[in-house]
């Protein structure tokens, strides 16, 4: 079965937005970007204010509610409906809860060919990168740099430390020239995968 949906899960100013855009012209057929930021940015201010939706500490901490999370779960079933609709779908998502964010994307992809990829990134990188941008709570990026993928299985991993965003969609396009793929359900090696770049 061809892959229908690749998630990157990965912290804050990782590189994951980078990756998806060399994915997008890497990848022969077109490819929609479903991004966690895109659907944050899409709430009403109210729900980025309030415990009910999201809020971001001075440190970089994030705390979600419980009215997020109804509409995060809906925003899930809508990328999951496109998939099966027949849309390609790259995800590109922040697994704040490690496996406990994972498992609701593994029961909303059911049935789906799904290419599960770690983004790595060492902290003081990360937080480099945060700075440069400016658009971020300092601390974030340094908070989740390794929190995001403790528990979490992946097909495979890349590193973005010192590899560029091409180099690295490269690699996860040349996954897909392996013959068996497995629908939903990562196979995990050391840890939580395996490592394809950066490892150390």
């Amino acid at each position: 079965m061809a892959i229908q949906v690749i998630v990157l899960n990965g912290g804050s100013s990782s590189g994951k937005s980078g990756i998806v855009r060399c994915l997008q012209a890497e990848l022969p057929d077109p490819w929609l970007a479903a991004a966690i930021d895109t659907f944050v940015d899409s709430l009403p201010a109210s729900l980025r204010t309030t415990e009910a939706g999201i809020t971001f500490a001075p440190d970089g901490g994030v705390a979600v509610g419980e009215e997020f999370r109804r509409l995060e779960a809906a925003w899930r079933a809508g990328v999951a409906a496109m998939a099966r609709a027949g849309a390609r779908v790259i995800v590109d998502d922040v697994f704040l809860g490690g496996p406990a964010s994972q498992e609701p994307w593994r029961k909303a992809l059911t049935g789906l060919d799904v290419l599960w990829v770690g983004v790595r990134c060492e902290g003081t990188a990360a937080e480099a990168r945060e700075i440069a941008r400016g658009d971020r709570p300092r601390g974030m990026a340094a908070t989740q740099a390794e929190a995001v993928h403790r528990g979490v299985t992946y097909d495979l991993e890349v590193d973005t430390t010192h590899a560029e965003s091409l180099t690295c969609a490269r690699i996860i396009t040349a996954h897909f020239a392996q013959p068996h793929r497995t629908t939903t359900s990562p196979q995990p090696g050391p840890r939580t995968g395996r490592r394809d770049i950066g490892e150390r």
